[in-house]
């Protein structure tokens, strides 16, 4: 009989290796290379309906029928938001999360509104741990759980088949794709080999069957998704859950997505009850309180294709110890360093002795750079301790040189800055072009530079 090998595996990029690497030659991560072993014996099939795998046939691309996938709604707004519109029948789709963050409150939620029947399969939690979370769930949007809402708690992957064929599920729920072990694996629940078996597998029941199905999945300790690289390349979408949990708001963000955009973006607002989606985040994430105080400016943003109003807030204070201390909570702390850079070279004012605190209020993460106006904004006012002038909002990127570049999308942000009864709104000089303002009821201020800008807010 053949007999099994070893081989080493990369849990970054998959990378295979017949020997240890103490750097991977494809990623460059070190120490990534884990040892699986290899059955001699080929692996099944499992495929739930074999009949419906037939063979492929060649065709050609112009005789092929264009249509559109249908799509089946989950009653969450966000969720199919961020997923293009709801499920794809037969799609494979990962939710990615830090522990405690919410993943499996939000799916549970999620099937407890939708139609058909749902079957949740959990290896982490026991029935009566679902039961108390679905009745706490239920009590915070009044409804009972629905009758087609099945519950399994199992992590062998073949018993959990052997249950999809006698319910016949419209949806599958996996919760965790960690904990769920195949038998044609040796290795223990989590590994690479296990957690990559057992998503192909998953992928070839989607497939085969038409059947969607949701993953939940672990991060690790640098925030990727754990086991793997190879796990996203097999998935057909993937979504990461992201958020402060000191605070109310979780962003579900769309990393991967085969059948749409990835520049969607869903807000979601943690309450006793349940995860509450946020239609309208500007309203939510700017205070009434920090208005007129110094260090606290008003930012355009967009992520995804949603403007919103976000508050930057920033400190300025002398340095205690010899080497000045540079923080950022919710931006890139490269880029605070490279915009203190220029505030310092381009307008003169000195911050090499001071140490410089930057927060974005709501634990949100922004990547836009449109805020990189109200960053210098909020630090300067900061510095010299003078509040900025209430309702008034800015939005622009900031260049080496000095000088405020165009953003993307600069109708929008003006749209939502004039909703929300903002009177003025600082923007590049070349986003002018793009707006009429004899329709709009805000006034809108051009700036080049960063002098021109302080000078319009500060005089």
């Amino acid at each position: 009989m053949a007999k099994d090998k070893t081989m080493y595996v990369c849990d970054q990029c998959g990378q295979e290796s017949s020997g240890w690497i103490g750097k991977c030659p494809a990623c460059g991560a070190w120490n990534s290379f884990k040892q699986i072993r290899v059955s001699a014996q080929p692996e099944k099939a499992s495929v739930l309906h074999p009949e419906s795998a037939t063979a492929a046939n060649v065709k050609r691309l112009r005789n092929i029928e264009s249509r559109r996938e249908p799509r089946i709604t989950t009653g969450d707004d966000e969720l199919n938001r961020v997923l293009g519109g709801g499920l794809v029948p037969g799609s494979l789709v990962l939710l990615g999360g830090e522990p405690g963050i919410g993943k499996s409150t939000l799916l549970l939620q999620t099937v407890m509104k939708m139609k058909g029947r749902t079957l949740y399969v959990s290896g982490e939690e026991s029935e009566h741990q679902l039961k108390m979370r679905a009745d706490r769930l239920a009590k915070g949007f009044g409804a009972e759980p629905p009758e087609e809402l099945l519950i399994l708690c199992e992590t062998s992957l073949e018993k959990i088949y052997e249950q999809v064929k006698q319910t016949a599920p419209d949806l599958l729920v996996i919760d965790s794709i960690q904990t769920i072990e195949t038998e044609s694996g040796d290795a223990v629940p989590g590994s690479l080999s296990q957690v990559k078996a057992c998503a192909v597998s998953l992928l070839r029941f989607a497939k085969g069957t038409g059947i969607p199905v949701i993953l939940i999945g672990h991060i690790t300790k640098d925030g990727t998704l754990a086991g793997p690289k190879v796990l996203e390349h097999i998935v057909d979408a993937v979504l990461q859950f992201e958020g402060d949990r000191q605070h109310l708001y979780r962003v579900l963000r769309g990393l991967k997505n085969r059948f749409g955009s990835t520049s969607e973006l869903g807000i979601y607002e943690m309450l006793g009850g349940g995860l509450r989606a946020v239609a309208n985040p500007s309203e939510l994430l700017l205070s009434q309180e920090n208005e007129g105080m110094s260090g606290v400016a008003v930012a355009a943003a967009i992520e995804g294709v949603r403007p919103f109003l976000i508050e930057t807030q920033a400190l300025v204070s002398t340095a205690a110890y010899g080497t000045p201390q540079r923080s950022a909570t919710g931006f890139d702390s490269r880029r605070l360093n490279m915009l203190l850079a220029v505030l310092e070279r381009r307008v003169g004012f000195k911050l090499a002795q001071k140490d410089v605190f930057l927060n974005i209020a709501g634990g949100l993460r922004v990547t836009d750079p449109a805020i990189d106006l109200s960053v210098i904004v909020a630090v300067l006012s900061s510095n010299v301790d003078t509040g900025i002038e209430r309702g008034v909002c800015m939005a622009g990127e900031v260049g080496l040189s000095g000088e405020i570049r165009p953003v993307m999308r600069m109708e929008q942000r003006v749209a939502e800055a004039q909703r929300l009864g903002f009177r003025r709104i600082i923007l590049p000089e070349a986003s002018i072009k793009q707006l009429d303002p004899k329709r709009l009821h805000i006034e809108l201020v051009p700036v080049r530079k960063v002098e021109d800008a302080l000078r319009q807010l500060f005089g």
